[in-house]
């Protein structure tokens, strides 16, 4: 393994590292906003990395995708509410849920426009940084916006769903990891298909607002 490559994996495990801090931090201080402290009773209501991350979600998938060059995305240890202390009910815990992706799409955003504004050269250290920053992120705000429990896109078909639908989804839940991994081995040339497509889409976007 050459030097380029270790540092490309340096990179990508800080950034995978400090997004999904960020993302499982914002699940826990929106709980506690509306009202629940059980992510703060837990200890999750930190930025300390330790307490989030899952070892096969957090590191070992994305990094594996980054180097086979697939799409990066992945996920943590979910962070616990108690929905009955959770004001405006479905509506409040599929805030929560939104808070995690939309912290990635944030971050994402923010560093395509600096990359814009520094002028960086496409072949520069620092425009790969900024190219995996925005990748990595796009990649969490997309996968985690499935609605499939457990992700937290689910939260918002909680929230919109029949009750028989959301019956089903709270079998699905039960099972938790479980139902990811089965997603990922069955589909995951789909998965592949539709995050490149979908990070393709956000690039085209942010290059829209920035650029053009």
């Amino acid at each position: 393994m050459d030097i380029n490559t270790l540092v490309y994996i340096g990179i990508v495990i800080t950034v995978i590292l400090i997004s999904m801090t960020l993302h499982e931090a914002m699940h826990a201080y929106a709980g506690y906003w509306l009202g629940d402290d059980t992510a703060k009773l837990q200890g999750r209501l930190t930025l300390n990395p330790i307490k989030h991350i899952d070892p096969f979600m957090t590191l070992l998938l994305p990094l594996m995708l980054a180097l086979v060059g697939a799409p990066i995305f992945g996920g943590a240890k979910p962070v616990p509410f108690n929905p009955r202390n959770v004001r405006w009910g479905e509506w409040g815990a599929a805030l929560i849920a939104l808070a995690g992706p939309l912290t990635n799409f944030l971050i994402a955003f923010i560093f395509f426009g600096v990359w814009v504004l520094a002028g960086t050269s496409d072949t520069s250290l620092l425009s790969q940084i900024f190219s995996i920053i925005v990748s990595v992120n796009l990649g969490f705000f997309v996968f985690n916006m499935i609605p499939i429990p457990p992700l937290d896109g689910s939260r918002i078909m909680y929230a919109l769903a029949p009750d028989f639908v959301r019956k089903g989804m709270e079998v699905m839940e039960r099972y938790g990891i479980v139902v990811v991994f089965a997603i990922i081995l069955v589909g995951g040339n789909y998965i592949g298909v539709f995050m490149s497509s979908s990070i393709s889409f956000f690039f085209d976007v942010f290059n829209n607002i920035f650029i053009h």
